[in-house]
C-alpha cells in the first residue's frame, strides 16, 4: 500500500501542538533552495540542526558554493526556532565507489535510490549519535526525487540506527512551489542540474539538444 507521508507528517505536528517542548530534528539538506520551504514549514515545530553531507556534489568548487548558500540563508531567513548548521565530511571517493557499474544508468534510477541511501544512512547514524527525536531530508521536495524510495530508505535506517524518521513529501502542499519564492526572495543561487557529474552531464545534454552552447 503506497503510503500518503505528508498527510502522516500533518497527524505528527498536530500531535506536537499540544506539547510543551520541541522535539529535535536532524535536517539532511541538499541545497538552499530546497532547505528554504523545509526549514519556513518545520521551524515552528521542531528545533532544527541542518545537515550538509553530499558526497555527490561535482566539482569541489559548486560542493563549496552549495555550502556558502546554505549558510547565508540560515543566517538571513527568520525562524520560529534556533536553526544550527553541521556540515559533514566531503566524501567524493564514496559516492564514486557506490556508482561503480552505474555510471550510465539515466538520472532517476538505481545509481540515485543508492546515493539516496549513502546519505540517509550518514544522516541517521548522526542523529542517534546526538541524541536527536527525528531525521529526514529535504531531498523530497524536488519533483525529480522520489519520495516513496526515500522513505523506504529513512524507515530502513532508521531502524537500523534506532531514530525516528520524520515522514515527508516536501512537495506536497505547494512546496516545491514555495521553495522557488523563497528562492527569489533571497537571491538563492539555484543550480541547473543534481549534483553529480552524472547529472551534469544530462543536464548539458539536454541544453545542446535545445540549441544551447
Amino acid at each position: 500500500m503506497n503510503r500518503n507521508y505528508q498527510k502522516e507528517l500533518d497527524k505528527l505536528l498536530e500531535r506536537l501542538d499540544g506539547e510543551k517542548t520541541r522535539p529535535s530534528l536532524f535536517l539532511h539538506a541538499c541545497c538552499a533552495p530546497c532547505s528554504s520551504y523545509v526549514l519556513e514549514y518545520l521551524s515552528k515545530w521542531f528545533d532544527i540542526t541542518v545537515f550538509y553531507y553530499n558526497p555527490n556534489i561535482f566539482p569541489s568548487e559548486e560542493y563549496k558554493k552549495r555550502v556558502c548558500e546554505l549558510k547565508r540563508l540560515i543566517s538571513e531567513m527568520p525562524a520560529c526556532s534556533c536553526v544550527r548548521f553541521e556540515e559533514g565530511p566531503y566524501e567524493p571517493e564514496r559516492f564514486f565507489e557506490m556508482a561503480k557499474g552505474l555510471e550510465d544508468l539515466p538520472e532517476g534510477g538505481e545509481r540515485c535510490f543508492r546515493c539516496y541511501r549513502l546519505r540517509l544512512a550518514q544522516t541517521a547514524r548522526r542523529a542517534a549519535e546526538g541524541g536527536y527525536d527525528y531525521f529526514t531530508t529535504t531531498l523530497s521536495i524536488s519533483p525529480h526525487k522520489n519520495a516513496a524510495v526515500l522513505g523506504e530508505i529513512a524507515g530502513e535506517e532508521g531502524r537500523i540506527w534506532n531514530v525516528n524518521p520524520l515522514p515527508s513529501d516536501f512537495k506536497k502542499k505547494n512546496g516545491f512551489k514555495r521553495s522557488t519564492q523563497l528562492s527569489a526572495e533571497y537571491g538563492l543561487y539555484r543550480q541547473d542540474y543534481c549534483g553529480c557529474v552524472f547529472s551534469k552531464r544530462e543536464a548539458q545534454a539536454r541544453h545542446a539538444a535545445k540549441g544551447g552552447t
